[in-house]
């Protein structure tokens, strides 16, 4: 038995013996570093090293919560003592259902990547690599981060849960500047493969110099090719209005829809994939302890999956789709089934349209009907006739993601691991055409 898994037992029982009927501790350990980079070379490297438990507990219905530091077990216990002492202040959770008695999960291999534990240690060797790639091309300069950790996680519930998982994670992104232009990739990973950080340079390198020069292009309803990080950032979305959650909160697009209803294009499938071991996120169990397994959100077009933890469920007259967090469902890890064609491909079926490689300040102004907008970012490639002609300037994407995702043309074949601030959900996803997509001038 581990010191986490020990420390999160202590703190359970602790609340239980303050007088709560039900407790789940889920402790947390982190080692980190990351190197940033500005002005094409590493400039700041930071080391973390944490360790905090978040507490759930419930009397009478009532639900509370709270997050304690594990460097001090009695300052801990104290806080969790005067929260027993708060808790007929607060009033009954319309939402309460007991903590589940879930069975063991199957442990999920592979989670722990030597190399990866390795650069912990000493990273020169990845910014070598990153710093020698992006010199190749010939780019101003560029700037980014990359980020590798161990996190190592201690589950123990008033049920008789007690569980512990570790797992090391890398997450980077580089951008590049050449001219007027910029191009930015990013990278998410529990796996050392350097090649593809190296690609991450590489790409965002590549965009920057065929983004260098460009030019206004009216605003209208364009063909567009969402590259990973676009998708990435956009289904982030989409499969989070899938979770119960949401929809309990009317924040969701599919609030009005039934499992089975039609609501994308047959091309598209959205997955939660907890079990793929190679993408950050990924785990054999959630929250409450309960067992995950991969399932689909939109399986060809159809919605095939409401997420829920044991609380929703029962408000549903469902069953626990594995994705409690302490609180509320969660997305663990999202993979977007590839399509049939190549990148070449796509192209030759725009006519009239753009790339979109990156994009920022996506805003919903109707959670409902899925409104949305947002600014593209670095290089939006213009294309005519199946070919790149040029790049334009920052515009802005103002859609609803229903229409969008029924009006999918193509989906790739090739599929990119993103995970960076606008990607918070770990994505394997592919590029995906979309036909008359609405844009409007950006005039920040």
């Amino acid at each position: 038995m581990t010191q986490l898994i020990e420390a999160a037992i202590k703190l359970r029982d602790s609340a239980l013996r303050a007088g709560f009927e039900e407790a789940a501790v889920l402790a947390e350990s982190v080692e980190s570093i990351m190197v940033k980079f500005a002005n094409s070379e590493p400039s700041v490297i930071q080391r973390w090293s944490t360790r905090t438990a978040h507490v759930y507990l419930a009397k009478q219905q009532r639900i509370l919560g709270t997050s304690v530091p594990l460097s001090s077990p009695d300052e801990a216990a104290r806080i969790i003592a005067e929260l027993h002492a708060l808790h007929t202040k607060v009033p009954p959770s319309m939402l309460y259902a007991p903590l589940p008695e879930p069975p063991k999960p199957q442990p999920l291999e592979g989670l722990v990547d030597k190399k990866l534990l390795e650069v912990l240690h000493d990273p020169s060797g990845v910014s070598e690599a990153i710093v020698e790639t992006a010199r190749r091309h010939p780019i101003d300069h560029f700037a980014g981060m990359f980020q590798v950790a161990l996190e190592r996680k201690a589950l123990a519930t008033s049920k008789g849960v007690e569980l512990e998982e570790e797992g090391t994670s890398l997450k980077m992104y580089i951008r590049a500047f050449a001219g007027e232009g910029s191009g930015q990739w990013a990278l998410g990973s529990r796996r050392y493969d350097i090649k593809r950080i190296e690609e991450v340079a590489a790409t965002a390198a590549d965009l920057a110099v065929k983004s260098r020069s460009q030019e206004e292009v009216p605003p209208g309803k364009y063909d567009i090719i969402l590259s990973p990080m676009v998708v990435g950032n956009l289904f982030n979305i989409v499969a989070e209005m899938a979770s119960a959650s949401s929809i309990l909160m009317g924040a969701s697009m599919f609030i009005n829809k039934d499992v089975g209803d039609k609501v994308a294009s047959d091309a598209l499938t959205i997955i939660d994939a907890p079990r793929n071991a190679e993408l950050p996120g990924s785990t054999a169990f959630d929250d409450e302890g309960v067992p995950t397994y991969t399932k689909p959100i939109i399986e060809k077009g159809v919605l095939r999956n409401i997420l829920h933890n044991s609380k929703t469920a029962s408000k549903f007259g469902a069953s626990s789709t594995g994705n409690a967090g302490l609180i509320l469902p969660r997305v663990w890890t999202i993979e977007v089934a590839p399509g049939e064609h190549s990148l070449e491909e796509m192209l030759r079926e725009v006519k009239n349209g753009l790339i979109v490689t990156n994009n920022w300040y996506t805003r919903l102004q109707n959670y409902v009907e899925g409104i949305f907008s947002t600014i593209t970012r670095d290089a939006t490639l213009i294309v005519r006739n199946g070919e790149v002609v040029g790049a334009a300037r920052k515009m802005r994407i103002a859609d609803a993601l229903p229409r969008m995702i029924t009006n999918i043309a193509a989906i790739g074949k090739e599929v990119y691991d993103i995970h960076w601030w606008e990607v918070d959900i770990p994505t394997r996803t592919p590029y995906i055409l979309f036909r008359e997509v609405n844009t409007s001038k950006h005039t920040a």
